[in-house]
């Protein structure tokens, strides 16, 4: 389709330092990317719209262009302590991401890494941080991209929750095709929520892959097309929803080195949005 967006993913791209990733990116085909905070800031310097005008201006040499950057944020802190430098470091993402390029936050509900949270707390939690958050959404004109990662957030019921409970046209969601399988939600489910969370897609992840347990039991990867997600649904849903953002391919197969898995992705894409 012309004028589609087509675009990929940064993080894990094997061999690869930033740059490199947008030379071999851009030689295949791709012209978007989303990118890791960490591309763009260090985590602790205040002169972020610099380092990330300086990504931005890396990436244009190569013809590419931001299409979401990822807060790396972590909301279920055990400490009110660490919740609020959580909210207060989202504060300056949110200020800083504008400056690589692009309006989307792409964005992590919590991991609760050290297991310090009990689950029936998170959603309290969760509901407390983004309503917050909404505030620097629109304080700094960007948009959130609430991904389904991870365990706190892999759900679309409890996604469009959070949406209509926050109630900010500036959150909505990352759909990343595939994590609603590898949590082990059934295909059938998986196809609901891409039609209830259509009209909130802000930013996408297509990947493929197969899996017939709950948690990445069994979780296998797969260039897009080759697993057992049904990609052109979601494509046909999100188009019908005015979806006119990135169409950003992740690639978790075998075949990483070298960019070869993201080369079939790209092929993919380009003959089916």
């Amino acid at each position: 389709m012309a004028g589609a967006k087509i675009g990929v993913i940064h993080y894990n791209w094997p061999e690869f330092d930033l740059e490199g990733f947008a030379r071999r990116a851009s030689e295949i085909g791709y012209e978007y990317c989303e990118l890791q905070i960490n591309d763009i800031w260090d985590g602790e310097s205040s002169d972020g719209e610099k380092t990330a005008e300086q990504t931005r201006e890396m990436l244009a040499r190569y013809g590419m262009k931001a299409s979401a950057v990822a807060a790396g944020n972590d909301f279920l802190q055990a400490d009110p302590a660490d919740l609020e430098a959580q909210i207060q470091r989202y504060r300056y993402v949110c200020k800083i991401i504008p400056y690589a390029g692009t309006d989307i936050v792409r964005s992590d509900g919590g991991w609760n890494r050290k297991g310090n949270v009990p689950e029936e707390h998170w959603d309290a939690m969760l509901l407390e941080s983004f309503k917050r958050a909404a505030d620097y959404l629109e304080e700094h004109q960007v948009r959130c991209a609430l991904d389904n990662h991870g365990r706190s957030t892999n759900d679309g019921d409890w996604q469009l929750s959070l949406i209509e409970r926050v109630g900010s046209s500036r959150l909505g969601v990352n759909v990343d095709t595939m994590n609603y399988r590898w949590y082990g939600h059934d295909l059938a489910t998986i196809e609901r929520f891409y039609r209830i969370l259509a009209p909130h897609v802000f930013h996408t992840h297509m990947k493929d892959g197969t899996n017939d347990l709950p948690f990445g039991g069994n979780y296998k990867g797969a260039a897009l097309g080759e697993g057992e997600i049904d990609l052109e649904r979601a494509i046909e849903l999100f188009k019908a929803a005015g979806y006119d953002g990135a169409w950003t391919a992740e690639y978790e197969g075998p075949e990483a080195e070298g960019g070869v898995g993201y080369e079939k992705c790209y092929q993919w894409l380009r003959e089916h949005v």
